[in-house]
Formats: C-alpha cells, structure tokens, sequence
C-alpha cells in the first residue's frame, strides 16, 4: 500500500493556490453519535511524519499524530447532530459537517481537497473531491485522523452516559455486542432514527 503524498497539494501550489484545506468525514455508516468532519491545513515545511488513512493507524498512533498535527497545522472540527442526520439524511448531514469545519478556519482557504466523490453544495471555495483521498492526499489523510479523534472522544463520553451498547470501542457502529444492546436496552435519545437496524426497533 502506497502512502499519501503531497501531490494534490503541490499542484495546487503550482497554480497559486497556497491555502489548501483537507477534508474529510468521519462516522457515516455509525448508528448513533453525530458525524463529524475536519478540515486541515497543512505547512508544507513543517509536516508530520507517518500521516496515513486514519483507518490504517492504531488508535494510539491516531492520537499522537492528532497532537502533533494540531501542534503544526490549521485545524477545524464540527459536526452534524444526531438530530440533523434525522431530518436531512446522512449524505447531506456529512456534507453540513464538513462545510461547518471549512467555515470554522481562521481565513477561508484558496482550495479544498475532499474525500469521496461529491462536492458539498454548499461550498463555495474551489474543490477537488478525490476518490480514497484519506489515503492518498496528506491534508486528507491528516483530517481523517483529527475527525477520528474528535469522534471517538465523544462516543466516550456519550458511553459512559449510555453503558451497555460498547461505543468506547465500537464508536456507534454496528457491532453485534451494539445490535444485541439495542435489542436488550432499547433505543437511546443518541441513535439515529432514520437507519434501519434503529428504524426497525421503534
């Protein structure tokens, strides 16, 4: 497996683009908990070593190289809630979520390089969605670990308000300890209504 690079980046550059933010969301497929997205600006001078696909990392190396990315880079976090999910659908909660993160920088960055294959709507800055971008594009890869970070210590603290369904080490997912939880404890006010295996215990 290749590692990501700073190709995307480099061309933008190229093009004059030098405030480029990385994009990505993290807990899309999760059944309870918000989704949550960050966006990343990287100093082309001062780039952490051993930036991957969040899901490739251990979860104590995502948390060093979190610290060591706040530490060097522009970073931004939000979310979309629970309830936001509900209403909109999950593709366009992850969308507000990651338009919320671009809109939390300190300036609005020149370029965005997204994961995935859609551009939110709601952007307005000039962007580039790559396909597995969390492993292939550096500022990607360095926002997948930061979303996932942030995520995972809300599913947390939202476990120990809800013991039972696992999400200290599921993060909300559909586990088979979680989708036995459900079925023992029930619905909590944190999982999303509008997924099936919640849908169908209401």
């Amino acid at each position: 497996m290749t590692a990501p690079d700073f190709s995307f980046e480099t061309a933008a550059r190229a093009r004059g683009l030098f405030r480029i933010a990385g994009l990505d969301e993290v807990g899309r497929g999760s059944l309870a908990g918000p989704v949550t997205a960050a966006a990343v600006i990287l100093d082309p001078g001062r780039i952490p070593e051993g930036l991957n696909d969040s899901k490739a990392l251990t979860a104590k190396r995502r948390l060093a190289l979190d610290a060591a990315i706040r530490a060097v880079a522009e970073v931004s976090v939000a979310h979309a809630s629970v309830e936001e999910i509900d209403r909109l659908n999950i593709l366009r909660a992850s969308h507000l979520a990651m338009e919320r993160a671009v809109a939390g920088l300190r300036a609005p960055p020149d370029h965005l390089l997204i994961d995935g294959n859609m551009i939110p709507r709601g952007l307005t800055i000039p962007a580039e969605a790559v396909v597995k971008g969390d492993a292939r594009v550096l500022s990607i890869a360095a926002a997948s670990i930061v979303a996932k970070v942030a995520r995972d210590a809300i599913m947390v603290d939202l476990a120990q308000q809800h013991p039972g369904y696992g999400w200290e080490t599921n993060a909300g997912y559909g586990s088979k300890a979680h989708l036995q939880a459900l079925q023992d404890f029930g619905v909590t006010p944190h999982h999303r209504r509008s997924f099936a295996p919640v849908h169908k215990m209401l």
